[in-house]
C-alpha cells in the first residue's frame, strides 16, 4: 500500500471502526435472535429488525457499553496528567518534564484554536477530556434510556405495574449494568499500565522499546 495513500495513513481508526461496526451488526443479529427466543416462550409478539433497533433491549445493551468505554478514556486522559506508574510506557516520567506539559506556542502550522489564543486556546487545552466526558453524558443517557424502556416493556408484558423513571435511576439493575462493565474497563486499563512495565511487543508504541529496563518510563 503506498505511503501517501488515504488508507495507509489512516488504517489504524479504519480498521478499529470497521471492526467496531461489524461486531455491532453481530451483536444486533444475536441480539434480536435472543430476545425473540424470550419473547416466543412467553407467549408475545415477535420483533421485526426494525423494532428491535428501537427496543429498551437493544439500546440498553449498546449503550452500557459505550458509556463504560467513554468513562473508562475520559478518566485515563485525565489521571494521567497528574498520576505516574513507574517503568510503564503509559506514563509520564517520573521526574523529567514533557512535552505535552509545555504551553503551547503559536506557529504556521499550529492547530487554528491555538492561532486564536483566549478562550478557544483555553477549551481546546482540554478538549480532548471535554469530547469524552459528553460522549459519556451522552451514552449514560441513553443506556439509561433504553434499561428503563427494557425494564418498562418487561413488566407490561408480565401486566405488573413499574417504578416511575426517577425511581428506577436508584434501581439496583440499572447500577448493576454500569458498574459491571466499569470495572471490566479499569481492570484492562491497569493491565496494560501495569504489564507494560515488563513486557513489550515490538514495534507498537503502546510498548517500551524491548531492551529498556524495567524501572524507566
Amino acid at each position: 500500500m503506498p505511503k501517501h495513500s488515504f488508507l495507509y495513513r489512516n488504517s489504524l481508526g479504519i480498521v478499529l471502526i470497521a471492526l467496531m461496526l461489524v461486531c455491532l451488526y453481530g451483536q444486533f443479529v444475536t441480539g434480536w435472535r435472543t430476545e425473540n427466543k424470550e419473547l416466543a416462550e412467553e407467549g408475545q409478539k415477535l420483533l421485526g429488525m426494525g423494532d428491535y433497533l428501537q427496543s429498551g433491549h437493544f439500546i440498553q445493551a449498546t449503550f452500557e457499553n459505550w458509556e463504560s468505554e467513554f468513562l473508562q478514556m475520559m478518566l485515563y486522559v485525565l489521571l494521567t496528567v497528574f498520576l505516574r506508574q513507574r517503568g510503564s510506557s503509559e506514563s509520564k516520567s517520573l521526574d523529567k518534564k514533557e512535552d505535552v506539559d509545555e504551553e503551547p506556542k503559536p506557529h504556521s502550522k499550529a492547530p487554528w484554536p491555538v492561532k486564536k489564543g483566549g478562550v478557544w486556546l483555553k477549551f481546546y487545552k482540554h478538549s480532548l477530556s471535554i469530547a469524552f466526558a459528553l460522549l459519556f453524558l451522552v451514552s449514560f443517557a441513553l443506556h439509561f434510556y433504553g434499561s428503563y424502556k427494557d425494564y418498562f416493556e418487561s413488566q407490561s408484558a408480565k401486566k405488573l405495574s413499574a417504578v416511575s423513571a426517577q425511581s428506577y435511576f436508584f434501581d439496583a439493575r440499572f447500577w448493576f449494568e454500569s458498574f459491571q462493565n466499569w470495572q471490566s474497563e479499569f481492570l484492562a486499563v491497569a493491565s496494560i499500565v501495569i504489564l507494560s512495565v515488563w513486557l513489550r511487543k515490538k514495534g507498537s508504541p503502546e510498548s517500551k522499546p524491548v531492551d529498556m529496563p524495567h524501572n524507566e518510563n
